[in-house]
């Protein structure tokens, strides 16, 4: 198999896209691993939550027994995405959104998701470098991402999944601390609480992932919390709740930032989803996940931004997590592929654009091939371009 690098060099050369006219600069990629499409849509369980079972440590936060309503567990996703952006997920409405890989746990998710694909020999949690390039590697060798691409994780698996040590993005992930010569006081003080702590908590991933947001201003920031999954297995449901409202709180502040900055504001598109489901049961069974617990592949996507039709819920569809890597690539105008097929974009989640035909390109030594552009249809009534050599 040729080295995923030289694929990547190649396609970015021979079969990218042309950029397209849209608003979209910077993408902003959060997951919440393991989160319930039936809180998102549905809100809280009152056959779980009323159960003292999973109710076995007090905790500061909204009484979710009062407030079960989903507006107000997670109220940026309904009263700004729902309103502004895209929700799918919800199974009540024949919107249907599926893990592609059978194995409906975490790398296997993330493999999917990111790298737009299914491999049934990635099928662990082990720390083991992925075999497959991601979004992010091609997204990393465009023109003008050079260092604009960045990862923040509370799941110290990540550096692996996403290749940390081939393709030299930075992934800030586990136990490790904020670097960098012009530190934030924020930064230097979260970095003498983590080596306080043996453990990464999703408040310290999100803000380290906020200082450097606003410190080194990247193109493509991923941030990937953890602890709704955590909490989850330990069968702690208030605390499951509490994680999901506080992530929504977090992505609320970040937004408003979003907004307030010139460079990013009306030029930033807003991506959310999870790795993978739980299962259906109010019993012991949402606790769990996996190929044996039956709902353990439905998932969910959101999405905000300039480019995004305010459509709010979405109805009568059916996607799966592959086709998020291309949707990502295309809010940037390029089409991204791999030494594989992988999932179609959403089209829904993008209005219609006009893609700009550009001269023809030359490929620098030692592939000094002319290098033409011609047209091909992707969709009825959409023209991309491609790149194409001489045989």
């Amino acid at each position: 198999m040729k080295s995923a690098q030289f694929f990547l060099s190649i396609s970015l050369l021979f079969t990218t896209q042309v950029w397209a006219q849209r608003k979209t600069e910077n993408v902003i990629l959060i997951t919440m691993d393991g989160f319930r499409w039936q809180e998102l849509f549905q809100g809280v369980d009152p056959k779980i939550i009323n159960n003292p079972k999973f109710e076995k440590d007090s905790i500061t936060g909204m009484n979710f027994k009062e407030h079960s309503e989903r507006e107000n567990l997670l109220p940026f996703f309904w009263n700004t995405i729902a309103k502004h952006g895209q929700l799918y997920g919800n199974r009540k409405l024949k919107s249907l959104v599926n893990c592609a890989n059978p194995y409906w746990f975490s790398y296997p998710g993330y493999h999917e998701m990111l790298v737009g694909a299914v491999d049934r020999k990635v099928r662990s949690n082990k720390k083991t470098v992925n075999p497959n390039s991601t979004v992010l590697d091609f997204v990393s060798l465009l023109p003008g991402f050079k260092n604009k691409v960045s990862v923040f994780s509370t799941w110290d698996v990540f550096p692996y999944i996403l290749r940390e040590s081939i393709n030299g993005i930075p992934v800030n992930s586990g136990v490790e601390l904020a670097v960098g010569d012009s530190l934030s006081d924020q930064e230097k003080i979260l970095n003498q609480i983590q080596t306080k702590t043996r453990k990464r908590s999703d408040s310290i991933t999100f803000h380290l992932a906020f200082e450097y947001l606003k410190r080194e201003r990247p193109r493509l920031i991923y941030i990937a919390l953890d602890e709704t999954d955590e909490y989850a297995h330990q069968g702690l449901y208030d605390q499951y709740l509490n994680s999901a409202n506080q992530s929504d709180q977090w992505i609320a502040k970040l937004w408003n930032w979003v907004q307030s900055q010139s460079d990013y504001s009306n030029h930033t598109t807003l991506l959310i989803s999870t790795d993978h489901g739980r299962g259906r049961s109010s019993r012991k069974n949402w606790c769990n996940h996996g190929r044996l617990t039956f709902g353990s592949d439905e998932i969910w996507m959101a999405v905000l931004g300039p480019d995004t039709p305010a459509l709010g819920e979405m109805k009568n569809l059916q996607l799966y997590q592959k086709q998020l890597a291309k949707t990502l690539a295309e809010f940037f105008g390029v089409n991204y592929q791999n030494e594989f097929a992988v999932g179609e974009p959403v089209g829904s989640m993008i209005h219609p654009t006009t893609l700009i035909p550009l001269p023809i390109l030359f490929v620098p030594a030692p592939l000094s091939l002319p290098v033409t552009l011609q047209p091909h249809v992707s969709s009825p009534g959409q023209d991309l371009y491609h790149f194409f050599y001489p045989k």
